[in-house]
């Protein structure tokens, strides 16, 4: 929901990052990798309760993230680079959420398993309809940017950061905020299901 506006924000400092990248030899596939394996070193801290380090970790994965897409465009983007970007990004959001089962099992394992399971919902909502419209040829105007054309809802990419900074934040408040993120996730499936069942319908 917010994406649209963060967007606006973030576009100015990554761009010229991306130049320096580019000029460097770096490739936009090679960000995306390292982006992903900085992430992931955030699992193992949440098991062993480093928060500090895993908000470290992740908030740095998610400007590689941003850096990548945007040194796409200048260098070209392509089929194969979306497809990797978009996996790897699924991948870490549900390992994140698996780290913080890992790091209080009794406590935070039931909200996890609940979590993992509504992001399912947003997850398929999104990469079904943006399969469909892509052998339509449908394009998303406002976000020009995005390399498919998906039903926004309540939980984007802004959201799910929002939330993972929150958790390491406060990780005491895992279940309530996992659950209360679950149904955030939960009407972002809804009105992905509606929206995008209605636009293909014509």
């Amino acid at each position: 929901m917010l994406d649209r506006w963060t967007t606006r924000w973030i576009a100015p400092p990554l761009k010229h990052l991306a130049r320096h990248a580019q000029a460097q030899g770096i490739t936009a596939d090679t960000v995306t990798v390292v982006g992903f394996g900085i992430g992931m070193t955030a699992v193992p801290a949440l098991a062993y309760q480093q928060y500090t380090y895993a908000l470290f970790a992740i908030i740095i994965s998610r400007i590689l993230d941003g850096l990548d897409g945007t040194l796409a465009r200048l260098s070209g983007p392509t089929d194969r680079g979306g497809f990797l970007d978009i996996t790897l990004d699924f991948i870490f959001y549900a390992a994140i959420v698996f780290g913080f089962a890992l790091a209080d099992p009794s406590t935070n394992a039931t909200a996890a398993a609940c979590l993992l399971m509504c992001f399912m919902g947003t997850g398929s909502s999104f990469l079904a309809f943006a399969a469909v419209a892509k052998t339509r040829g449908l394009e998303r105007i406002d976000l020009p940017h995005k390399s498919l054309y998906y039903v926004g809802g309540l939980a984007e990419g802004t959201e799910t950061i929002a939330f993972f900074i929150a958790i390491c934040l406060w990780p005491s408040h895992f279940t309530v905020l996992a659950y209360g993120f679950s149904v955030i996730c939960v009407i972002t499936t809804l009105t992905r299901l509606y929206g995008g069942y209605r636009a293909l319908s014509d």
